[in-house]
């Protein structure tokens, strides 16, 4: 006995040790907790779940290593323990959820019953824990609230819960739920029956005869939505987003409440901001899943469209905007960027010719107000559209590319930004076309020189890089599209623009530091010199020196997006004047590149070269053809390396998924029943370039590939049929 007190207190150390700060100590814990047999597991978490008088971090922690032991070593630990022990672990959990007091730890040991449960579903569905059923009956009808929430927070959980006798209980499952909704004192009981009720929708997302027996469900679900809303809870809200997005039929009876509802909910602004965006969310969604029927409802669709206009006019004033030299990721909890993102994807969803009338005049007038704010969301809203109503826009293009060509000369640095951010999202949007349909119309100004002569214009805005940089993207998206034909004409003039602005900012990046606008740049000359191939040979000489000296000197953690793209811009400058011009610079660019290949394997794994530095090399490959055979056995081992990283790929239940985010890389696929199948994302893109590169090789330096060939169709042969099973699924 005193053996087994003892061992049970090294265990609450073990416990305390997995909470702790410190990376050193938790990893041991870690450790010695996975070497713990998982009998003894279950019995020393059981134990410390059940101990009132142990500290509450413990407790917690100790719940929820217990779910995860039974949601990922279920089939490995629970049908090894002897039928009594598997019996006393059931009744021992129904009797800590009626003892608990504490309502978070409650809803913790709830989320092991529910993972206990789904486990105890055999195949042919035969629920094999009728305790656990008639435990959810009785406490769902008892008068200890406490216990309703138990029942309601198992059922949510694990709405599969009833198995194969589903049907015969359907009745007595929505009386439970009806019963719940209707609950006037207890608001955290009617949410959570909301809650529950999504949950058994989602899971049954085939059965539309149970849609309709639980249409009158809805009306007491959108009140849900509604009052919860309103106590700074958007659980109910998130699952009506889930509903709109997995199973829009459900809503068909009720849609125009549903909609009314998300519409005020997004207007109000009360609410905090994610929930005016997740109300937005509904109506968006909707747009795209149930495309049809939301058409029906327009006069919904024409009161939506201020409102997302609205939300992006919630700006702020930032004196530091101009001359940031870091472009920091888009702030996607903002206002203004979920508006433009439902505008953008409610266009798609519901086409222009429904949506460019309504937004027509809005935008019209929004670009005439006095406040910037105004401005900058009507051109971004015409940005925003361009994809959904590309058929409506491209009859008026003439004229609204006039217009926007206006604002590169506005008196406010950010409506000047959304302009050019307008003219490249139209250059990309409507291409050839846009580049093609205002050509050779020289009595009205062709509206390409025009562009191009405006945007080189707004690159020279000194005082304000943000511009500059924007007007080079803009260039960017511009020339890639555009046909080679119609670029040479003013090539001379558009290159002559580059290397003066390249100049001066590679003076002010010696001078200050600064090189937002130069890395932008950079990419311009190259989607210039892709464009014009063999036409810039004149102009190979001005750049090649600059792009050599970026690259051996801008060393600097700070400076390795600019190195990286100028390492793209001279690989692709090499591939479109050819090898006869670039063997001058070949031995020099080789000996850059080898000095980076050889610190390849000291980058950091975000280090922004590798991306470049390996598609960089398919270039030298493609230009040197077989020269570049002596490279391989440097290019080889990074390449191979990136080719096989692994991706972290994971199951996780909802409680799980709360702890991640998809800042952290992570994307995740809803697998119902509270579940979900993760992939971390981060490094994928490179190892997608890396397999594409080894092709590359392969097909430009055939025989000379021949010793590389078996390690690389070891790589890439468990890939093809990964591909061929993903096509499956």
């Amino acid at each position: 006995m005193a053996a087994a007190a003892a061992e049970q207190q090294q265990f609450y150390l073990l416990l305390g040790n997995l909470l702790s700060p410190d990376n050193v100590v938790r990893k041991q814990a870690e450790e010695t907790y996975e070497n713990i047999p998982g009998q003894s597991k279950i019995t020393f978490l059981l134990q410390a779940i059940r101990n009132t008088t142990a500290a509450e971090e413990a407790r917690q922690m100790a719940a929820v290593l217990l779910r995860r032991l039974l949601s990922s070593a279920f089939d490995e630990v629970y049908p090894t323990l002897p039928s009594d022990v598997q019996t006393a672990i059931k009744s021992e959990l129904l009797m800590i959820i009626q003892m608990e007091t504490q309502s978070s730890m409650r809803k913790k040991i709830c989320d092991i019953a529910a993972e206990l449960a789904r486990n105890l579903i055999d195949e042919d569905g035969n629920n094999q824990w009728p305790e656990g059923l008639k435990f959810l009956f009785d406490s769902v009808s008892s008068q200890n609230m406490g216990l309703r929430e138990a029942a309601l927070h198992i059922f949510w959980n694990f709405p599969g819960i009833f198995g194969n006798q589903q049907q015969h209980y359907l009745d007595v499952i929505k009386r439970m739920l009806v019963q719940c909704m209707q609950d006037q004192e207890h608001p955290s009981i009617r949410t959570l029956s909301a809650r529950a009720t999504a949950a058994f929708i989602l899971a049954n997302e085939h059965n539309v005869a149970l849609f309709k027996h639980f249409a009158d469900l809805l009306p007491g679900f959108l009140q849900a939505v509604n009052d919860s809303c309103y106590q700074n809870d958007d659980s109910v809200l998130k699952s009506l987003v889930e509903i709109a997005d997995t199973v829009p039929k459900y809503l068909r009876p009720h849609l125009e409440a549903t909609l009314q509802l998300s519409l005020k909910l997004c207007g109000d602004t009360s609410l905090n901001n994610m929930q005016r965006q997740l109300a937005l969310e509904v109506i968006v969604t909707l747009s795209e899943t149930a495309a049809a029927m939301l058409r029906k409802h327009t006069n919904i669709v024409a009161q939506t469209i201020p409102q997302m206009l609205a939300m992006m006019v919630d700006l702020e004033e930032d004196e530091d905007w101009a001359n940031a030299d870091e472009l920091e990721d888009d702030d996607f909890d903002s206002n203004a960027v979920a508006g433009e993102s439902a505008l953008d994807r409610m266009a798609c969803g519901l086409g222009g010719k429904l949506v460019l009338p309504m937004i027509k005049e809005h935008i019209m007038q929004m670009l005439q107000n006095p406040d910037w704010k105004y401005r900058h969301a009507g051109l971004m809203a015409l940005s925003a559209i361009g994809e959904g109503c590309h058929q409506q826009m491209e009859g008026i293009l003439n004229e609204i590319v006039n217009f926007v060509l206006l604002f590169l000369q506005d008196p406010h640095p950010r409506v000047r930004f959304a302009a050019c951010n307008a003219v490249g999202q139209m250059a990309t949007d409507f291409a050839p076309g846009f580049q093609k349909k205002f050509h050779e119309k020289v009595s009205y100004k062709p509206a390409d020189t025009q562009v191009i002569a405006a945007l080189l214009q707004t690159m020279e805005d000194q005082g304000n890089q943000r511009v500059q940089a924007h007007a080079a993207a803009a260039l960017i998206n511009f020339t890639e599209d555009c046909p080679k034909s119609l670029l040479i004409p003013y090539l001379d003039n558009l290159v002559k623009h580059l290397h003066s602005i390249m100049v001066l900012k590679l003076q002010e990046l010696i001078q200050k530091g600064t090189k937002l606008v130069l890395e932008q740049v950079v990419t311009s000359i190259a989607s210039v010199a892709d464009t014009a191939e063999e036409k810039f040979v004149p102009y190979y000489d001005l750049f090649m020196p600059s792009l050599k000296h970026i690259v051996e000197n801008a060393v600097q953690k700070e400076l390795r997006l600019l190195r990286g793209k100028t390492i793209e811009c001279i690989s692709l400058i090499g591939l479109a004047v050819g090898k006869e011009k670039f063997m001058q610079d070949a031995s020099d660019v080789m000996q850059l590149l080898l000095k980076t290949q050889t610190d390849f394997s000291d980058m950091e794994d975000d280090d922004p070269q590798i991306s470049y530095m390996i598609s960089a090399w398919a270039r030298m490959c493609k230009i040197l053809g077989k020269e570049f055979q002596q490279y391989l056995p440097v290019v080889m081992g990074p390449l191979m390396k990136t080719a096989s990283i692994k991706p972290e790929v994971a199951l996780l239940d909802t409680q799980d998924m709360e702890n991640m985010s998809d800042d952290d890389g992570w994307e995740f696929v809803n697998l119902g029943d509270q579940q979900s199948f993760g992939i971390k994302t981060a490094g994928l893109e490179e190892k997608s370039t890396a397999c594409q590169m080894l092709v590359c090789y392969a097909k430009e330096l055939k025989e000379g590939f021949v010793e590389y060939t078996e390690q690389v169709v070891k790589l890439m042969v468990p890939l093809l049929k990964f591909y061929f099973h993903d096509d499956i699924l």
